[in-house]
């Protein structure tokens, strides 16, 4: 648990994931599920050990903006280390307006083996551009 609405897990958390989640965001490339019937579910297809992608951090925030508010949102990507803390940390800095550094500290706190993606903070701050362009 990141913040009491965000939640990271892997991919088995996201075949079954807890019925205090409402939605649920798998970011692994390689992997899909059939999502329970409870969820909003989203698939968006992060590469792993690859660099962020300011493109998928924007579907992915995008997506998350609206429905995080409401519920409990567990983001999910094969190990729950990588993909879907970045994802968890692009939300935070871009739609509740954190700082990189803040972010990254909470994360580490609250999830120490987090290993966000290569370049995350230069594509946060990409999508942090295209949102106030938008």
């Amino acid at each position: 648990m990141i913040t009491d609405h965000l939640l990271v897990g892997n991919i088995n958390d996201a075949q079954q994931p807890p019925v205090v989640v409402g939605t649920l965001l798998l970011v692994a490339e390689e992997l899909t599920v059939t999502p329970v019937s409870w969820v909003d579910y989203h698939h968006i297809p992060f590469r792993e050990f690859a660099k962020a992608d300011p493109a998928n951090l924007a579907q992915a925030v995008a997506w998350l903006e609206p429905r995080v508010p409401k519920g409990r949102t567990l983001v999910c990507c094969r190990a729950g280390m990588g993909r879907s803390v970045s994802v968890v940390m692009a939300y935070l800095c871009c739609v509740e307006g954190r700082t990189y550094q803040d972010v990254l500290n909470l994360v580490m706190t609250r999830h120490p083996s987090a290993i966000p993606l290569p370049n995350l903070q230069v594509a946060i701050e990409q999508v942090r551009q295209l949102r106030r362009a938008a």
